[in-house]
């Protein structure tokens, strides 16, 4: 029986609320959705996200940090400035719960064999929360705690996470750095927001792995970063893999300089489907993080599904 590409989202993504001009927009999410409905994707197998429990993310932040944004939610329709980046609104909540749900949903249905691999369209983006600290248009990390959830669920042993946001993940490092069965591989732009992922940053079991780019760099250096990353995504013999998806080094997008096209991310994205299908029989759960030209990132976004239906298109159900 053929096998499928999930994409997993809610309606409640939309209501996080951030100021006019600021580049995270609700938009953002309209336009990679609207993308993935053209004929081409009808494939795709929806899936409307659940709320994470919170004892899923109490794993990876604290509960006193996860229940301060709780009780600084805005009430009405103000916002809270976390820091110069960062907002609450009044729905935040939700679209934060679903977001991490969308990603705890998707490794479920992908350990069950219900689908190959999966997509997660959701937002805020999550890669910079530390465990404490929300920061970077970031409240929480949903792509770290989905590895805890595929470790602590499924008892997988090694989950790796691979992030080609161009914004280096900070609170995903500090986060994989206190478990070793977790691998963290960035390749991003520096210098540049926020300051870290330098090759020096490598954890301490070596877990991590950090390949900057300097600005302007193109599709020639970034795919020579992947196919370093993929080398040791190999050698860590991954039982599951976790992409953080962001499109910002898209040669578009405001804020940076990389000169990504979208074929750069339909090539990596199948470089990684081919290593998840040699060694952890094809898992991959995808999560959106940042890209902030609403038509480059809807493109790029459409490239890298484009590519994780190929693979499930090669895919059978035993």
């Amino acid at each position: 029986m053929r096998m499928y590409t999930g994409l997993f989202t809610h309606d409640a993504c939309m209501l996080h609320v951030t100021p006019e001009g600021h580049p995270e927009q609700a938009t953002r999410l309209s336009a990679v959705l609207n993308a993935l409905n053209k004929p081409e994707f009808e494939d795709l197998l929806y899936f409307t996200s659940k709320a994470a429990q919170l004892d899923s993310i109490y794993a990876v932040h604290p509960k006193t940090f996860i229940d301060f944004l709780h009780s600084s939610v805005p009430q009405n329709e103000r916002l809270l400035s976390i820091d110069p980046d960062t907002y609450l609104s009044q729905g935040s909540w939700l679209a934060a719960l679903h977001s991490s749900g969308a990603v705890i949903d998707a490794i479920d249905a992908v350990m069950a064999r219900n689908i190959t691999n999966a997509f997660c369209a959701i937002r805020p983006p999550g890669h910079h929360a530390e465990p404490t600290t929300s920061m970077g248009f970031c409240l929480w990390n949903h792509i770290a705690i989905g590895a805890h959830h595929a470790r602590m669920k499924h008892d997988l042993q090694r989950v790796a996470i691979i992030d080609f946001d161009v914004h280096h993940g900070n609170g995903t490092q500090k986060i994989c750095e206190k478990d070793p069965g977790l691998f963290y591989a960035s390749v991003h732009e520096m210098p540049l927001y926020p300051g870290s992922g330098y090759p020096d940053e490598h954890g301490p079991w070596h877990q991590c792995l950090n390949i900057p780019l300097s600005p302007g760099s193109g599709s020639a250096e970034f795919r020579a970063a992947m196919k370093i990353i993929g080398q040791e995504i190999i050698h860590f013999a991954p039982e599951f893999l976790l992409i953080s998806a962001g499109f910002d080094a898209h040669e578009k997008d405001p804020l940076a300089t990389l000169n990504l096209r979208d074929d750069d991310f339909y090539w990596a994205t199948n470089m990684l489907t081919d290593i998840a299908s040699e060694i952890c029989n094809g898992r991959i759960v995808s999560s959106l993080e940042g890209g902030y030209d609403e038509s480059a990132l809807a493109s790029a976004v459409g490239s890298h599904v484009r590519a994780l239906m190929h693979a499930s298109s090669k895919e059978t159900s035993t």
